[in-house]
């Protein structure tokens, strides 16, 4: 009898537990068909419609799959055989709650002003790379986003003796197969402004001495390596300011420009949206063989549905330095959700990628040395890519 009991129970319970995870299919599905209607639908509505996306994906994969195969057992198929299902208390808690057991930021980010900054994935954790000095986007007016400081030319020179230039093995033949951009052209460093030292990290910007000086010679390098790239170095600002758009425009004015470019060429095949990040020297600096490097983070828009394969170069990328140039790229970081772009316009390519160079204390010599060795591997991995296209 008290057997019997036990089944009836286990039976019970089961079937529980069947009936709930099916009711939470239905209901992503019925939501996942009102966002897809509320996004079609005014502006106004659309703040709901992020939210609603929002709470989906906070769900892993894994975890969606599993409660479809308690239903469906064919669906658990594709997962990995070493993978285990998640507990159903947990996932239970979360879809009642919208808290991640495990994860603090689900509990406060939404509470606390400025924590959305840390609401970001380390696909890749670059040496000493945690969510406490993830990569921080400058927020300047766009007075300061305007301004064009008169600069020393001492400042601009760089004191390292020049490499020889040897002629590369292989050519593009002249044709542009690189594209370098700066969505955020203003972004500057102190040192180069003539303000070393200063403490309000806002001040590294400037309309005409910034972040294209760093674009202009990563394009001469991969020139010298044989790797045809074009440079755009359009002011951003002045754009923003004649469009009367703000900050958060940045990316809708460099994606024109990208798509002009992409329709002007014969074959585009990497575009590279270059950096600088705001975090200090402490973050931003490495000693390799005795000499000082400004530091490199790749940063992927997870909105971007095919986003994967933007990862699988970046991840490529930071290995590559990683091996060839220990602790100079500081690793891969995801980004999606409220506050930040999400797409970084690397939905037009699969080897778009955006990589942060230094941060605003980083000076020139720094800065070229990462140059350099940044042109290293990206053009190994372009040659070697070649060779297995061709």
């Amino acid at each position: 009898m008290k057997s019997n009991t036990i089944k009836l129970f286990s039976d019970r319970n089961g079937s529980q537990i069947r009936t709930f995870s099916f009711f939470t299919i239905i209901g992503l599905i019925v939501l996942f068909i009102l966002a897809g209607i509320i996004s079609s639908s005014e502006t106004k509505y659309r703040l709901s419609s992020s939210m609603i996306h929002n709470w989906i994906t906070s769900f892993s994969t894994e975890a969606i799959i599993y409660g479809m195969g308690t239903e469906n057992h064919y669906l658990t198929q594709v997962l990995p055989e070493e993978s285990e299902p998640p507990a159903f208390s947990l996932v239970a808690f979360q879809f009642i709650t919208s808290i991640k057991p495990g994860d603090v930021r689900s509990l406060v980010g939404g509470e606390l002003p400025g924590f959305a900054l840390y609401d970001a994935k380390i696909h890749v954790a670059g040496e000493g790379t945690n969510f406490t000095n993830l990569p921080v986007e400058s927020v300047p007016s766009l007075n300061e986003l305007l301004k064009e400081r008169e600069i020393s030319s001492d400042k601009l020179q760089i004191q390292d003796s020049k490499d020889q230039v040897t002629p590369p093995l292989h050519t593009t033949d002249g044709r542009k197969v690189a594209f370098i951009y700066h969505s955020h052209s203003y972004e500057s460093y102190l040192p180069l402004l003539g303000l070393e030292g200063e403490k309000n990290a806002n001040k590294a910007n400037d309309g005409k001495t910034n972040i294209t000086l760093i674009g202009k010679m990563l394009g001469e390098e991969l020139e010298n390596r044989g790797i045809g790239t074009q440079v755009d170095d359009s002011n951003i600002g002045a754009l923003l300011n004649e469009k009367g758009w703000e900050h958060g425009k940045a990316y809708d004015v460099s994606r024109t420009i990208v798509q002009s470019a992409m329709g002007g060429s014969d074959g585009l095949d990497l575009l590279i949206d270059i950096h600088r990040d705001s975090l200090r020297a402490k973050d931003t600096t490495v000693t390799i063989n005795n000499k000082e490097y400004a530091r490199t983070v790749f940063v992927i828009g997870e909105e971007n549905p095919n986003y994967e394969k933007n990862l699988a170069l970046a991840k490529d990328l930071h290995e590559a330095l990683k091996e060839e140039y220990p602790g100079l790229s500081r690793g891969v970081i995801g980004k999606k959700g409220q506050g930040v772009d999400g797409i970084y316009n690397q939905d037009l390519s699969p080897s778009a990628i955006l990589i942060e160079m230094g941060g605003v204390d980083n000076n020139l010599e720094q800065l070229s040395r990462t140059v350099k060795a940044f042109a290293d591997v990206i053009s190994e991995h372009y040659w070697s890519t070649e060779k297995v296209n061709n």
